[in-house]
């Protein structure tokens, strides 16, 4: 019998016990269904498996090579068989490898790096108080997550905003303030041809009167300098080894630098490094960020839950959900293997999330009473950095008391007061939010979605579903200035109604 098969009994045998037994019955269950790597802190105890079920799930990762599968990530291997890459945002960020391609992406990160860091110190002594960031995805969820989360505790000298939306209300609102006098930005495209930083990107350049105020980040850098005329010494490469939702930790963290500082930039590399160390060192089942994947297809492929969600009981990681729904679903939405055969079962459920507490009194609801359960992640810091020590035992209690009423519930004779319970949540806590321990719980989450995709047989590094609706909108540009029709009916349907109200 296959591992996945053992599951499918163990699963079977587990539906409908409560993790509230799992706990009676194991009391060493809490303790050993923890893990601590570094400033982070793990416990699955609340997750519906038990010892026997989560040996098999270590058995499973055994099978599927995730030992070496991770070794061939580090050591830049392609990986990303699509597009015939490596996947190299560990190189970034640490020096864990002896293979010559890992070591080569090392050195030359590390050089980005010291060009990156004159920029910043450049951009600090001079007249400039603000910075505009413009991308979108990679470009923009990354550095905009770390930048928001950091700033309060350790703030920079200077004030970032960033800008995605096509929407030019976006760029209005965040130019509304700002003196070009004193402002600077930075245009990051991989490729420097997308639509929505390059209009972007354009408003800003006639804004600031010209690009003697402009930086960019690209792996296209001669674009960024014919297109927009930046000089060669204010753009700074990235690379085709590194996909976009994991490249926070090249010069695509700029903004984060000039947000939270360079020092404070690097420390937040060293602890996602440290957990890099980790995920090479540790066995299977000790292995956090395998634990964290296993659980994830336990839920998905054993018990079916089409969604998971992201709870962060710290104001300043209310963008984490937003992070992760592309760092997850973008690498693992896939239905068809590295071969190109089909999958079997299902990949990635919905992620979704928000902060606590302003989600308890939003969508909690359906969370506890609703007919579909949702596995959680609850995430938090054990020491807040704000005077205000009441208000964060609040949280603290809070945080506490919803992942055990979703999983023990509690009966009552009136059914509309009944709290069915049995839903599943692991707790990540914090033991402050700084930058290393930021990086870390970053690191955990790519290190995961990475396992999760070796288990499926998919790739995590290509992400051609996005492409389809791109060469759509692009095709109907003209039609929109009435210089063509569209083909298909429905959209011929819609381009009338525009344009009559237009």
């Amino acid at each position: 019998m296959s591992a996945f098969d053992m599951l499918q009994t163990h699963a079977a045998r587990l539906r409908g016990s409560r993790t509230a037994e799992l706990v009676a019955t194991d009391p060493a269950r809490v303790a050993d269904f923890s893990l601590r790597v570094g400033p982070l802190y793990a416990n699955f105890a609340r997750q519906g498996y038990d010892r026997a079920a989560f040996a098999t799930l270590v058995a499973l990762g055994e099978d599927r090579g995730l030992s070496a599968a991770f070794r061939r990530l580090f050591d830049g291997e392609t990986v990303n068989v699509t597009e015939g890459r490596a996947a190299l945002h560990t190189a970034l960020r640490g020096n864990l490898s002896q293979a010559t391609a890992a070591r080569e992406a090392f050195a030359t990160a590390c050089e980005v790096r010291r060009r990156m860091g004159a920029l910043v110190a450049e951009l600090e002594a001079g007249p400039i108080t603000d910075i505009v960031s413009v991308g979108i995805g990679g470009s923009d969820l990354g550095p905009r997550l770390v930048a928001d989360a950091l700033r309060d505790a350790v703030p920079g000298q200077l004030r970032v905003h960033f800008v995605s939306n096509v929407d030019g209300a976006a760029m209005q609102r965040a130019l509304a303030e700002l003196d070009p006098a004193r402002t600077a930005g930075i245009l990051i495209s991989k490729t420097f041809g997308t639509q929505e930083t390059l209009l972007n990107g354009a408003i800003l350049r006639d804004w600031l009167g010209g690009s003697e105020q402009l930086y960019a980040v690209s792996a296209n850098p001669q674009r960024a300098e014919t297109a927009f005329a930046i000089a060669a010494e204010r753009v700074l490469p990235m690379w085709d080894w590194v996909g976009g939702r994991y490249s926070l930790w090249s010069a695509v963290g700029f903004p984060i630098a000039l947000a939270i500082g360079f020092e404070r930039f690097e420390a937040l590399l060293a602890g996602a490094a440290e957990f890099d160390a980790h995920v090479l060192q540790a066995p299977l089942a000790t292995n956090l960020a395998v634990r964290h994947a296993l659980t994830a297809v336990w839920n998905r492929n054993l018990l079916g839950h089409a969604a998971h969600g992201v709870m962060t009981y710290d104001q300043r990681l209310a963008l984490l959900p937003a992070y992760l729904q592309q760092l997850v679903m973008e690498s693992l939405g896939k239905s068809v293997k590295l071969d190109g055969s089909p999958v079997d079962g299902d990949t990635v459920p919905v992620w979704w999330g928000g902060a606590g507490t302003d989600v308890q009194h939003s969508f909690f609801q359906a969370l506890h009473q609703g007919t579909q359960v949702v596995p959680l992640d609850f995430v938090g810091t054990l020491r807040n950095d704000d005077p205000y020590a009441e208000n964060h035992l609040a949280l603290l209690s809070n945080l506490l008391a919803q992942s055990e009423a979703l999983a023990n519930g509690q009966g009552s004779d009136d059914p509309h007061r009944r709290y069915p319970g049995g839903r599943p949540g692991t707790m990540i806590l914090l033991d402050a939010l700084t930058p290393q321990s930021l990086g870390a719980l970053i690191a955990m989450y790519e290190h995961s979605v990475y396992a999760q995709s070796v288990i499926w047989g998919i790739n995590a590094f290509d992400q051609f579903g996005v492409e389809l609706g791109k060469q759509l909108a692009n095709g109907l540009l003209p039609a929109l200035r009435g210089e063509s029709e569209a083909s298909d009916p429905v959209t011929q349907a819609l381009l009338a109604e525009i344009r009559s109200r237009g």
